[in-house]
């Protein structure tokens, strides 16, 4: 039984802006446990290998694979369908599955196209080794939990309940000299040691993906892997890519010490709540190397906010960008511009309140609602939604209109965000204190990148 996972061609991060280009952690995995399980299996990542569609034609068929897996997020689905397409035209009697986020909640679209075999709905995993297994023993697939096919749905797969008994990520099957950050290829790491989240996020894919209930790697097993990535893949920065990283203060303060135990010379970032920073865990982190922080603050306006079900507060907001300033510690503001209920006048504010808080980078967001997330059913619902081409739904296209802003004028205002925020010039003098000549650099790439959107 012979497996090919892809990453699908022309695919890009919604962290693009700060120059990111992160190993596709999800297939990594499926392959690790496939692999821990005696199937033989390959990896493409047509992203990061810069791939063209001619090349990736002439590749697949390199491997005689028995299933064409494919993922692919909702802005490039139609890239992951064109990889499908390819593959059932150059390997006609392999299996050809899709699965991610957006097909797990669009299962029945991704159905329709004929090339298209099987979707897997939800975490991958333990439903790809199932599904290898049952093909090549010829079984019957209605029993295989976790998947769609043209005829039935089988029952959802139970949720991995004890995340320290997956395989670290088959990295070795990765180009991860491909992988970079700030632009630059630098020896950079990612993990992920948690899945779900306990909040409420009514934009968030990911708790609708993995549910709310909060599965925690042991600190034990998280630097282990921080190990490996040191030592075997020689990264000296580490980004953890969860939802929110700093949830439990226990598990950070346990990860840090261990971190301080083993003597890590490495530096790291994580994702961060505004209610879950204090001094006291701010000062640890740091200390164990912690340089850089990515903070939802999404709005300036306290209605929204509890609109968003965020559960935070803006002084919250400006107590936890105090702290991590006066710590001297990197941080990334997360902003959503064009939420329902936004205003031309909250827009500025929010753009303003930005700007005040001083974070080291920042990136504004379209509001984009994802299938599977209640935004997207009460956008659907209210019939907000006025562009439906997946490829538009990139943070970086207006979808849906506000109160009092058409789809140009948020556009516009975006690259007004963007515009104000970055070419400010007691912001650039100050991040090129911190970070050196290479923030002109990522200046440029960002306006750049903000101003050839439609």
């Amino acid at each position: 039984m012979k497996v090919l996972l892809i990453n699908p061609p022309d695919t890009a991060s919604k962290y693009k802006f700060i120059g990111l280009v992160a190993p596709t952690l999800g297939i990594a995995y499926i392959a690790a446990v496939l692999e821990e399980n005696g199937v033989d299996v390959k990896i493409i990542d047509g992203s990061a290998l810069e791939m063209s569609w001619e090349e990736l034609e002439k590749e697949i068929p390199k491997y005689s694979p028995d299933i064409i897996a494919v993922t692919a997020v909702t802005p490039a689905i139609d890239q992951g369908l064109r990889t499908a397409k390819i593959g059932k035209k150059v390997c006609p009697d392999a299996y050809v599955v899709l699965g991610g986020y957006h097909s797990t909640f669009t299962y029945d679209e991704v159905l329709k196209n004929d090339f298209v075999d099987i979707v897997v709905c939800g975490e991958g995993e333990y439903t790809m080794l199932e599904l290898a297994e049952t093909i090549e023993s010829g079984g019957d697939l209605r029993k295989v939990k976790g998947i769609a096919t043209k005829d039935f749905k089988t029952p959802p797969r139970p949720i991995i309940e004890n995340l320290d008994e997956i395989p670290f990520p088959a990295r070795h099957l990765l180009p991860m000299d491909k992988y970079k950050i700030l632009n630059s290829k630098l020896p950079v790491g990612t993990l992920i040691s948690g899945r779900g989240c306990p909040f409420q996020c009514s934009f968030c894919s990911s708790a609708a993906m993995h549910g709310h209930k909060l599965r925690l790697r042991s600190a034990e097993n998280i630097v282990d892997e921080m190990e490996h990535l040191i030592n075997d893949h020689d990264a000296d920065m580490i980004a953890f890519m969860d939802d929110t990283f700093t949830v439990n203060k226990r598990r950070v303060e346990e990860i840090c010490t261990k971190m301080k135990e083993r003597d890590l010379n490495v530096y790291w970032g994580c994702t961060a709540r505004v209610d879950t920073l204090s001094k006291d865990i701010l000062e640890k982190m740091k200390d164990a190397g912690c340089i850089t922080l990515f903070v939802g603050v999404e709005s300036a306006d306290q209605q929204q906010l509890d609109n968003l079900n965020k559960q935070t507060t803006i002084e919250k907001i400006k107590r936890a960008f105090e702290l991590t300033r006066e710590l001297d510690v990197r941080t990334i503001a997360s902003v959503v511009l064009g939420m329902p209920g936004d205003t031309k006048q909250s827009i500025r504010n929010t753009i303003d309140f930005v700007k005040n808080l001083n974070p080291s980078y920042a990136i504004f967001s379209l509001a984009t609602p994802y299938p599977g997330t209640r935004f997207y059913m009460k956008a659907k619902e209210e019939n907000l939604i006025k562009i439906n081409d997946w490829s538009k739904y990139s943070l970086m296209t207006p979808v849906l209109e506000t109160v009092d802003c058409s789809l140009e004028e948020l556009r516009k205002m975006q690259r007004k965000a963007f515009r104000e925020f970055y070419l400010r010039p007691g912001y650039i003098l100050r991040q090129t204190r911190m970070d050196g000549p290479i923030i002109l650099k990522t200046i440029f790439a960002i306006l750049k990148d903000v101003s050839k959107h439609k």
